[in-house]
């Protein structure tokens, strides 16, 4: 039994780069019994030589799975979604670690899979790739947003939700997957989009060697995301690309009135525009989070024990779900799950009122 009487679960981990490869690292130091697979074969046999459990086969490594992690790239969930349904035990929970939510939680619901998946994207990772590159430390302290489908994904996010406390160390952002979407283009992608623009800039222009030879911190730490492998960005980028098109007209804007700032020599508006940008700056910098806690009745008992949680159905479980995705997306996190019998309590942290 793990602690705080989340059952010891039987775990595959499917995809095994950096992100999977992480997740695998991590839970081959906790009570539980994980297994990975990879499609590639010399990323198996690397596996093994780091002492991890690899399976050869695919229907071997889900066979009798309690969990089972969906990793890889993102254009590759969907269908990788629909292999693993077709292998894995009925009562399988099934999450990803996908950094855009929306496409692989249509293909779950049009699969009738609102009751036991629950999409997830850890908010961690590294310019570099592969299992080599993956480490048990990656998520710890980091966000790991879950995303139900509605009511009938809340056991599933409360079992998701307890593991990933107890097992990884992070912090559980309850999302909806559309605003999850939004979210991230601003936070993640369209910095992406940035720091490939100045990288790029600096190449094609004809002081490039200079450039790269004087540049501090600022343009290092602007351009650090362009080192991410190239294929992986352009994944994720057109996999995002709805949400990149809703939110990257503020970005232009913003940078418009900067520019137009310069140009013309205008000061006050300058100094307007720069101001603004250092407060939402200085805000990320000084978050303040205050403790709270809210209790639900989680229906009658589902028969997975006390890890998995309870039923649905009930009108309180709507409430729950809404007091779920409002905190996340109010900037607040899952710090604690804890289910008895009929009841549910969750410990979190909400952003602090000023």
């Amino acid at each position: 039994m793990a602690r705080d009487g989340l059952p010891t679960l039987r775990i595959a981990v499917v995809g095994t780069g950096l992100i999977g490869g992480s997740v695998l690292r991590r839970l081959a130091q906790t009570e539980h019994e994980v297994v990975g697979w990879d499609p590639d074969p010399g990323t198996r046999t690397t596996g093994t030589d780091l002492g991890l459990s690899f399976a050869d086969r695919l229907d071997d490594a889900l066979a009798g799975r309690d969990v089972v992690f969906l990793c890889g790239p993102l254009s590759s969930l969907p269908t990788g979604l629909a292999e693993v349904v077709a292998a894995a035990p009925e009562h399988c929970v099934i999450t990803d670690v996908g950094s855009t939510k929306m496409a692989v939680a249509e293909a779950a619901e049009r699969a009738g899979l609102t009751d036991r998946f629950v999409g997830g994207h850890p908010m961690a990772g590294s310019e570099r790739a592969g299992l080599a590159a993956a480490t048990a430390d990656l998520y710890v302290g980091a966000p790991w947003v879950l995303t139900p489908l509605g009511v009938p994904g809340l056991p599933a996010f409360r079992l998701l939700a307890r593991l990933v406390l107890e097992s990884f160390d992070a912090r559980v952002v309850p999302l909806d997957a559309t605003v999850h979407d939004d979210i991230v283009a601003l936070a993640s992608h369209i910095p992406h989009l940035l720091a490939g623009a100045l990288a790029t800039a600096t190449d094609r222009s004809d002081v490039r060697a200079a450039v790269l030879s004087l540049a501090a911190g600022s343009f290092s730490d602007g351009t650090r995301v362009a080192g991410t492998p190239s294929a992986r960005t352009t994944d994720m980028l057109l996999n995002n690309r709805a949400a990149i098109a809703r939110r990257i007209g503020l970005v232009r804007a913003a940078l418009d009135d900067l520019v137009d700032a310069v140009v013309t020599g205008d000061a006050e508006r300058l100094l307007s525009c720069l101001s603004e940008g250092r407060h939402a700056r200085l805000d990320l910098l000084a978050r303040h989070t205050e403790p709270a806690s809210r209790e639900f009745n989680s229906g009658l008992d589902s028969g997975f024990g006390s890890g998995f949680g309870s039923g649905f159905g009930s009108g309180k479980d709507d409430e729950e779900l809404a007091y779920l995705v409002e905190l996340g997306a109010s900037g607040g996190c899952v710090t604690g799950c804890r289910v008895d019998g009929d009841r549910v309590t969750y410990t979190v942290l909400r952003p602090a009122t000023p």
